[in-house]
């Protein structure tokens, strides 16, 4: 989403341009508001309906941004270019995805540094995330 973020910049410790795009992936819906909807019609110059038929799909009554296979991670977001892993609507995306780490760390990068440490600094390693939200029944308290 965010590529140009580098861990240079004062008090931001990631840096987007060194990650598969975990974020693109991972996560199976990307809320779209009608503002969102109002910015991609306008980017692909197209009417508003047009660009959420096109670019979005319902969720039960969220609409979320189209998926697509991703060599890499399984499925990504349908507007990640899938050899560079940069978001190919940059100045159109989503403000989930403008304010998308919203902290001056990452988790995802953070897990990626971690594991290729592991590894001994290999490049190529990617670790497989995967996000479920299982629902948890919790016991009545006594």
């Amino acid at each position: 989403m965010a590529r140009t973020t580098t861990d240079e910049q004062k008090g931001v410790f990631y840096d987007c341009g060194k990650c598969p795009a975990f974020c693109c992936s991972v996560y199976e819906r990307v809320a779209v508001t009608k503002k969102d909807l109002q910015r991609l019609a306008k980017y692909f110059k197209v009417t508003v309906e047009e660009a959420g038929k096109r670019f979005t799909r319902m969720n039960g009554e969220e609409r979320v941004l189209r998926r697509a296979k991703d060599p890499l991670l399984g499925e990504a977001c349908h507007f990640l270019d899938r050899k560079t892993r940069g978001c190919t609507i940059y100045h159109a995306r989503p403000d989930v995805c403008r304010t998308y780490p919203a902290r001056s760390r990452c988790a995802y990068y953070d897990l990626l540094q971690f594991e290729r440490e592991q590894q001994s600094d290999q490049p190529n390693v990617i670790p497989l995330v995967t996000l479920t939200f299982p629902e948890v029944k919790i016991p009545d308290e006594e």
